[in-house]
């Protein structure tokens, strides 16, 4: 997938929006995946993202954090947390497909389908640059970042 264009897509998201991808053309997307809604996990990578905010923005990047919860979950997830930046729902797992990050995972012992943690860069022109997954919260806004500035 990597240096590959991505094609457009849209889903809803908080604020009353649609996040379409052709939207943002001339500026670099992060996109974020995460499987869900005010967990510790989730809690301090959004967080995390929130606090670099400023940073993203001053080098023109979007942040979109997407997960499979609906628009009200995601809308007192956004403001308990004070988040400067929209949340995707995708409720039908039509973008989480898109970049594959639906996966079996273990929790608590069972074998469970669920989003793996996972982040997409995608450059002015709509070209996938740089993927995490599997990613571990500590650092990991810091780092995408750091790449951002790169582009």
């Amino acid at each position: 997938m990597l240096d590959t264009p991505i094609a457009d897509f849209s889903l809803p998201a908080t604020s009353g929006t649609t996040f379409s991808l052709a939207a943002q053309a001339g500026r670099p997307v992060v996109i974020y995946f995460y499987p869900k809604d005010s967990t510790p996990g989730c809690t301090t990578e959004g967080q995390n993202f929130r606090d670099l905010h400023a940073q993203f923005l001053a080098v023109d990047a979007v942040i979109l954090g997407i997960s499979r919860d609906s628009l009200k979950s995601h809308e007192n997830f956004k403001a308990k947390q004070a988040f400067p930046f929209e949340l995707g729902s995708d409720g039908d797992e039509a973008i989480c497909n898109l970049f594959c990050v639906i996966k079996q995972k273990m929790m608590y012992g069972k074998q469970v389908r669920g989003i793996e943690r996972s982040t997409f860069v995608i450059d002015r022109k709509g070209i996938l640059r740089r993927e995490w997954r599997g990613l571990k919260v500590a650092g990991h806004a810091q780092e995408v970042l750091d790449f951002v500035k790169t582009l």
